[in-house]
C-alpha cells in the first residue's frame, strides 16, 4: 500500500519561534515496521516553515496514497489542525482512508468518531504493531474486530473500540524509519544536527496530572548496548550531533541506565544528550554523575513542578524541595546544565505563593527555567480533582502548557501572567546566571545557553504580545467536566501491561560493560 505519514503543523508558541526543528519520532517509529512489511511509505512533515493547510493537504495527496496516518506529539493542542487537514483530504479524495493516532485520540476516541467522519480509524496506545496489523487487514480485507488497540465506526455509524493492545515488551523489536527523513533538515540546541529518541517508555511514579504516564502503561527500556550503538551509528553515518531523549524518566532503573552510560563511553562518539529526569534520580546517582557527562549528557530538564511542598503532595509528585536543590548543585559540579520546570495555575495559589516560589527558585539556582501552566487531561486523576474548576480558554490549540486554561480562585489571569513573566526575567537575568552564559568554562555549554537565551527572549516577547492583543478569556466559562465530559481516570492505562520481558539480555549487557564500581550499588 501507498502510505503517507503526516505530522500536522502545530500552533503552539514553542513550535513557531525556534529556528531549530526536531523530527517526529512517533511517525518514524511507525514508518520503520511498515517499510519492512513492504509498503511504500512517505513522510510529510508540515512543521517545516510551517506549511499552511492547503500545502499540507497537497503534499499529502501528491502521489494519491491509499492511506494517510496523522499523528502529532502535542496531540491535544494539534487536534483542531488535524481535523481540518483530514476534512480537506476527505473532501479532495473521499476514498483515501485516514488513520489518527496519539495520546489525545487514544482517550477521546468516542468523541472524535462521534463528532466528525473525517477519521476512519483511531490507533489507541503504541502504534508500531497495531498499525502493522491494521494496514495488513485493510490490504487484505481482513477483520478489524480482531485487531487489538483500534477504534472505528460500525456500518451504522456507532463508534466502537476493540480490546486494548498489549504494550510492547521488547522495544528493540521495531526499528525507526530514519530513511524517511533527511537528517540535514533537523537540528536543535543551536543548529546541531539532532534527532529524538527513546531509551524507555513510561514512568513508575504516580504524578496525578501527567498525561503521558498512563498512556505508556508501564516503564520499559531498550537494550542499553543496542541503544548506544544506534546513537553511535547516527553520528558516524548521518552526522547526528545531539540526541533529545523523549523519555518521561530514562533513569528509572539505575542498573539499565548505568549500562547505557558505560556503553556510550565505550562507543566514544562526541554526541550530546539532553532530556528530562527526576531530581531524586540525580541525587541517587551522585557517585556516577561523572559517567553522565562522559557519556554525553549536557542538560537535564528536572520536573520539579512546584516549590511548595503542599502542592507537591497534592499532585503526588513524590519529590522534595531538598532533593531538587541538591540535584541542581550536583549537576553543576559535573558541568551538566539544569532546566527547572515550574508549574503555576493551581486553584488556591495566591501572590504570596508566587513570591515564595520565586525565592525558592533563586535558592535552587538553576541554569534555566521553564514556566508552565497546569493543564488538565481528562484521563488523569488530576482531572477529577479539577473537574469543577472553570475553563477560561476554550481553544484547545492553546492547551499546550504555555497558556492558562483554568480559572484560579484568588488571581486573575492578567495578574498571574505578569507575575510569571517577571519571575522568568528575574531568574534568567540574575547576575549569577548571566555570568554562566558569558563565562562558562565549557565552550559548548556557553553556546547552548546563549542559544536558549536568544530563543527564550523571542518567545517571551511573543507571549507578551499574544496575551495583550490576542487572548480573550471567558468571563463565565463552563466547568472542566462540562467542557470535556466525565473523568476517564479508570481508562488511564491505554494498553494492557507488557508481558514480562526477558531480563537476561539487560543483565548480560550490564555485565559486559561493568567497569565502574558504582555498579555494586545497582538499584532498580
Amino acid at each position: 500500500m501507498k502510505i503517507v505519514l503526516l505530522n500536522p503543523p502545530h500552533t503552539a508558541i514553542g513550535s513557531r519561534i525556534p529556528d531549530d526543528h526536531l523530527p517526529p519520532l512517533g511517525l518514524l517509529a511507525v514508518g520503520g515496521p511498515l517499510i519492512d512489511d513492504g509498503h511504500d511509505v512517505r513522510l510529510v512533515d508540515c512543521e517545516f516553515v510551517p506549511l499552511g493547510l492547503a500545502d499540507s493537504v497537497a503534499r499529502a495527496l501528491d502521489d494519491r496514497p491509499d492511506l494517510i496516518l496523522i499523528g502529532h506529539s502535542g496531540s491535544t493542542s494539534a487536534h483542531p489542525t488535524a481535523i481540518r487537514i483530514a476534512a480537506d483530504i476527505k473532501a479532495a479524495a473521499p476514498s483515501i482512508k485516514v488513520v489518527y493516532g496519539g495520546v489525545f485520540p487514544t482517550y477521546h476516541w468516542r468523541d472524535v468518531l462521534s463528532e466528525t467522519g473525517v477519521f476512519d480509524y483511531i490507533v489507541r496506545g503504541e502504534g508500531e504493531e497495531t498499525v502493522r496489523l491494521l494496514v495488513a487487514a485493510l490490504a487484505n480485507s481482513g477483520s478489524l474486530g480482531d485487531i487489538p488497540g483500534i477504534a472505528y465506526r460500525t456500518d451504522d455509524g456507532t463508534p466502537i473500540a476493540t480490546r486494548p493492545a498489549q504494550a510492547i515488551s521488547d522495544l528493540d523489536a521495531y526499528r525507526i524509519g530514519w530513511e524517511l527523513i533527511d537528517h540535514r533538515d533537523y537540528s536543535y540546541w543551536g543548529g546541531k544536527r539532532a534527532v529524538v529518541l527513546q531509551f524507555s517508555r513510561g514512568c513508575p511514579h504516580l504524578c496525578n496530572y501527567c498525561g503521558q504516564r498512563g498512556f505508556w502503561t508501564r516503564w520499559r527500556h531498550r537494550d542499553p548496548v543496542a541503544f548506544a550503538k544506534e546513537i553511535a551509528r547516527l553520528y558516524r553515518e548521518d552526522g547526528v550531533e545531539l540526541i533529545n531523549l523523549a523519555d518521561e524518566n530514562p533513569t528509572s532503573s539505575r542498573k539499565a541506565w548505568l549500562a547505557f552510560l558505560n556503553a556510550m563511553v565505550a562507543e566514544n562518539v562526541p554526541v550530546q544528550i539532553v532530556g528530562s529526569t527526576r531530581a531524586d534520580d540525580i541525587v541517587r546517582d551522585a557517585d556516577i554523575l561523572h559517567l553522565y557527562r562522559k557519556a554525553g549528557v549536557v542538560r537535564w530538564l528536572l520536573g520539579m513542578e512546584n516549590t511548595d511542598d503542599a502542592t507537591l503532595r497534592l499532585i503526588k509528585k513524590g519529590g522534595t524541595t531538598t532533593s531538587d536543590r541538591q540535584a541542581i548543585a550536583l549537576l553543576r559540579q559535573h558541568d551538566i546544565l539544569s532546566m527547572a520546570t515550574w508549574v503555576v495555575g493551581f486553584e488556591e495559589e495566591r501572590l504570596s505563593d508566587l513570591w515564595r516560589g520565586f525565592k525558592q527558585l533563586l535558592s535552587y539556582d538553576p541554569d534555566q527555567i521553564q514556566a508552565l501552566y497546569v493543564t488538565p487531561h481528562r484521563w488523569t486523576p488530576f482531572f477529577g480533582l479539577a473537574k469543577d474548576r472553570t475553563v477560561i480558554e476554550p481553544d484547545i490549540r492553546k492547551w499546550d502548557y504555555k497558556h492558562q486554561v483554568l480559572r484560579m480562585k484568588h488571581l486573575r489571569p492578567a495578574v498571574l501572567f505578569c507575575c510569571v513573566k517577571l519571575i522568568e526575567v528575574a531568574v534568567q537575568a540574575r547576575p549569577r546566571a548571566l555570568a554562566r552564559i558569558l563565562f562558562h568554562r565549557d565552550g559548548q555549554q556557553r553556546h547552548s545557553m546563549r542559544w536558549y537565551t536568544r530563543m527564550g527572549r523571542r518567545v517571551w516577547f511573543h507571549e507578551l504580545y499574544e496575551f495583550i492583543f490576542r487572548r480573550r478569556h471567558l468571563d463565565a466559562g463552563p466547568s472542566l467536566q462540562e467542557f470535556w465530559g466525565a473523568p476517564q481516570e479508570a481508562e488511564e492505562e491505554s494498553m494492557l501491561p507488557p508481558q514480562r520481558r526477558r531480563l537476561q539480555k539487560t543483565a548480560a549487557a550490564s555485565n559486559s560493560v561493568r567497569s565502574d564500581e558504582g555498579t555494586k550499588r545497582a538499584l532498580i
